[in-house]
């Protein structure tokens, strides 16, 4: 349980009402800023806006998955008050509060870094991001099938990136009859893409390996499908870019060619916010007990 923690959760989408329903199931002690237009309404929960609520008891401040802008700006689409992560915010918690947040920034590292408070960015977890992979699969094979007048089975797919979601990406697509290839650079991604029964090719050979593409699937936050790259690429492609904003793939070029191409990040908290949410909710409960348990030993 986390009775007598104090959370602050600020901003998100529908992924953190899961996140808010766990809490409240736990018996913490829960406050929400930027949910005023939420129709649900959540027992147990107290609505603010951010210049009513005291600070000076929180343990915890929960961001959306984004964290804020680089204004400090938290994005809350269940509220039109423009809610801003402040250092006087901050520096008001108490010495532990954490603040947890999907993603930073520089203005995020800065603000935690001067208030000397900790921020513990949930989708660079190896669980939360693996678990976070499922739903994009599903979001990734939907945007195919919604994008192209072919099927997949049979069609020549090309995975750019071994991660923790080209692994899934790739697996599932072979799966499904296509024939996949794989880009990477380490010897041991390239490695584990043989062993997994796939065609591995080094990123360096990309703008010659992707001249039978039919879909090519990015996952590398870094420009890889660039102007030479795509120049090579048979304009039915679809091309989707799975990367965090802005993507590895030059899209003014690709629309100047006539090629398909979607940026789209986030995937899981659009096909599937329940189960995203719900993901998030475990990793964030376990933390915080961890943490709550780590400060009583020391009292």
């Amino acid at each position: 349980m986390l009775t007598d923690l104090h959370i602050a959760v600020i901003g998100g989408d529908a992924r953190q009402l899961e996140v808010i329903r766990k809490l409240i199931q736990l018996d913490a002690k829960t406050s929400l800023i930027g949910f005023d237009q939420l129709d649900h309404g959540f027992t147990g929960a107290t609505k603010y806006q951010i210049d009513e609520l005291n600070f000076s008891d929180v343990d915890a401040i929960i961001l959306p998955v984004p964290g804020t802008n680089h204004e400090g700006q938290v994005d809350t689409i269940f509220s039109n008050e423009k809610v801003i992560l402040t250092e006087e915010i901050l520096a008001s918690t108490p010495a532990h509060c954490t603040i947890y947040s999907g993603i930073s920034n520089d203005y995020l590292n800065s603000l935690v870094q001067k208030t000397n408070r900790t921020l513990i960015q949930l989708f660079e977890r190896d669980d939360v991001a693996i678990y976070n992979s499922v739903p994009t699969v599903e979001g990734t094979i939907m945007l195919v099938i919604q994008h192209t007048d072919f099927t997949i089975h049979g069609a020549n797919i090309s995975v750019l990136g071994l991660g923790r979601v080209g692994m899934s990406v790739a697996r599932s697509f072979a799966a499904l009859g296509a024939n996949v290839k794989v880009g990477a650079r380490k010897s041991e991604h390239l490695a584990r893409i043989s062993e997994m029964g796939l065609t591995p090719f080094h990123l360096n050979d990309l703008a010659q390996e992707i001249t039978d593409s039919d879909i090519c699937i990015n996952t590398i936050p870094y420009p890889v499908l660039t102007s030479s790259v795509l120049a090579n690429i048979p304009t039915h492609a679809l091309v989707v870019d799975l990367a965090s904003k802005p993507g590895g793939t030059d899209f003014r070029y690709a629309e100047k060619r006539g090629i398909k191409a979607i940026l789209a990040p986030g995937l899981p908290g659009i096909v599937a916010p329940k189960t995203a949410g719900q993901i998030v909710a475990n990793v964030i409960v376990t933390l915080l007990k961890e943490a709550a348990d780590q400060r009583e030993e020391k009292q």
